[in-house]
């Protein structure tokens, strides 16, 4: 079986998406492949998700804001929107969720403890399902 492929996106690319692929790639252990993009690209990490991170021991030194693209979205097996709506390109015969996540940006750490805890939990029970496992 190959590695999966999951595609993270949001708006700004910037917290959201960025929090579920470092998530996704620290639980995945190797077993997944994890991509974020946004429509509409930010040009920074959210300093208080990347904290959130932090404290959990995860970096986001390498993340960077990337623009989202038709050809990105084509090559995901599993594509996860988290608030970009209709400028998400859909591919028919991808698996497309949108989870209900709410916005990280302006918001407090506690806040956005909650936002990253909530797509830790998603993520989890994402891997778990396609990796056969129980959550």
């Amino acid at each position: 079986m190959s590695t999966p492929v999951i595609l993270f996106a949001c708006i700004h690319n910037s917290g959201r998406s960025v929090a579920a692929r470092v998530l996704a790639e620290h639980h995945g252990a190797g077993r997944i492949a994890a991509i974020s993009a946004g429509s509409e690209p930010g040009e920074t990490i959210n300093p208080v998700v990347a904290q959130v991170l932090a404290e959990r021991g995860l970096s986001t030194a390498a993340e960077t804001p990337k623009l989202l693209e038709y050809d990105t979205v084509a090559g995901a097996d599993v594509v996860i929107t988290m608030g970009c709506g209709e400028t998400c390109p859909v591919v028919p015969g991808k698996r497309h969720e949108d989870w209900l996540v709410d916005d990280p940006h302006g918001q407090d750490l506690e806040t956005a403890r909650r936002i990253v805890d909530d797509i830790d939990t998603r993520v989890r029970a994402l891997l778990a399902e396609l990796l056969g496992e129980h959550p």
